[in-house]
């Protein structure tokens, strides 16, 4: 894997005034730790506001654990002893190996022990509004504050691309839908039957969860067959066979040419035409749970496999009963009567539903036909000064920006474009 490169040296000291003005940073989780902490060291006056670590902690449900390997589980810093595995070392810890599974509440106390040493003045403040203003940008704080910046970085991770189905639309309002990033806590629906749609990771997880918490879930999956992928046939990726790595070459997002391909050349998917990328970006690491799931889904709830929603509604004269109609790829159809639909139905990228942005600075910004912006090799958009990372930048460098390991990609390249630009006196 390549090295980072080395800090940016910061601007000149006679650069104007304008040039000390802050680069804002919006987000406090991983990508937006990791961006703030390589400003810092290259020189760069930051301010970084948002609660550190919050969607882990309010979107994340209890009891999961992360896909990612230990290995590849760590916030990008631009100076050795922060990865996960010294964070565990501090704690009196044991390493770990490819067989752990990493509890989110080991990986949130991580995110800030790191906060806590490379990003320590983060303001715990919420962002209002991010608006053009003289030659840069605006930005509102909910404490009432007026912060001018030269470029700000928008970090505000998942929540905002949350999909859910058209079709649940009304059972959304009604309160009998959600999406998996909705729930913090299971237990409420203890007892309950609950209609999981979804065959990747959040679905499966979800609906073990949803089991292990007393609820009666079934998962609907437009998949033939759930997937899962293969136990590590070793705890470290050295201590595989030759033949298994020449085969299935080790990767952060595991093994396989594929994997290998998209973890290490983001710089090159970025160059691929965009159908490419789209392809790319749906099909590679398609729906699927990891290894270590197999056992807590299999023989404990129904599955209803090759299923597409038709149309969901609240079912007349109950109290909360929702009729879901479902079809199979022959066109037959079936019924499934349940309490609530929980929509584990992934994220979809889009300017547009970022909230922090004013809608004219939305519409600024030139985006695909999906709607996720076109970004620089430096994660600029085609507005100057305005950065996007971590999933918003997926459909332009790859699925690889959808893990905490896309923070070694990304996190320093944002500092060097932004120190780069701001050096060069080009806003």
């Amino acid at each position: 894997m390549a090295q980072d490169p080395p800090p940016i040296p910061p601007p000149h000291p006679g650069a104007g005034a304008r040039r000390r003005l802050p680069v804002v940073v919006v987000g406090a989780g991983p990508f937006g730790l990791a961006t703030a902490a390589w400003l810092t060291a290259n020189g760069m006056t930051t301010r970084v506001f948002g609660d550190p670590m919050a969607t882990w902690r309010a979107h994340m449900p209890d009891g999961m654990f992360l896909k990612s390997v230990p290995a590849a589980s760590s916030i990008s810093a631009p100076e050795s002893g922060h990865r996960f595995a010294d964070f565990r070392a501090a704690r009196g810890r044991p390493p770990v190996g490819d067989t752990y599974p990493i509890p989110v509440d080991e990986f949130i106390a991580y995110g800030h022990w790191f906060q806590e040493r490379l990003v320590p003045d983060v303001e715990r403040t919420a962002v209002r509004e991010v608006r053009t203003a003289d030659g840069g940008f605006g930005v509102s704080l909910d404490t009432g504050e007026e912060v001018t910046a030269r470029a700000v970085v928008v970090a505000t991770g998942l929540v905002a691309y949350a999909h859910r189905p058209a079709a649940l639309a009304p059972l959304v309002t009604a309160g009998l839908a959600s999406h998996s990033c909705d729930h913090q806590d299971f237990t409420a629906f203890d007892g309950r039957r609950v209609a999981v749609v979804g065959a990747g990771q959040s679905a499966l997880e979800s609906a073990a969860l949803l089991h292990e918490a007393g609820a009666r879930p079934v998962v609907i999956a437009r998949t033939r067959a759930l997937l899962f992928g293969d136990p590590p046939p070793a705890d470290r990726p050295a201590a595989r066979s030759r033949s298994t790595r020449l085969r299935k070459p080790g990767s952060a997002l595991g093994p396989g040419w594929s994997l290998f391909a998209v973890s290490h050349g983001p710089a090159a998917y970025r160059r691929l035409p965009l159908p490419v990328r789209a392809h790319f970006l749906r099909t590679v690491l398609g729906p699927s749970g990891a290894w270590w799931l197999r056992d807590r889904v299999d023989g404990h709830f129904p599955v209803w496999c090759a299923r597409s929603l038709v149309s969901a509604r609240q079912e007349d004269g109950t109290d909360g009963a929702v009729r879901l109609e479902v079809e199979d790829p022959a066109g037959r159809r079936d019924v499934l009567h349940t309490d609530h639909v929980l929509a584990a139905t992934g994220y979809r990228v889009d300017v547009g539903r970022i909230p922090v942005l004013e809608p004219a600075l939305r519409t600024s910004v030139a985006t695909s036909s999906g709607g996720a912006p076109v970004l620089s090799a430096g994660f600029e958009s085609s507005v100057p000064g305005l950065y996007f990372t971590g999933l918003a930048a997926a459909p332009t460098f790859g699925p690889l920006l959808r893990f905490v390991h896309g923070t070694t990609f990304a996190a320093h390249r944002v500092a060097a474009s932004v120190a780069g630009s701001v050096a060069g006196g080009t806003r």
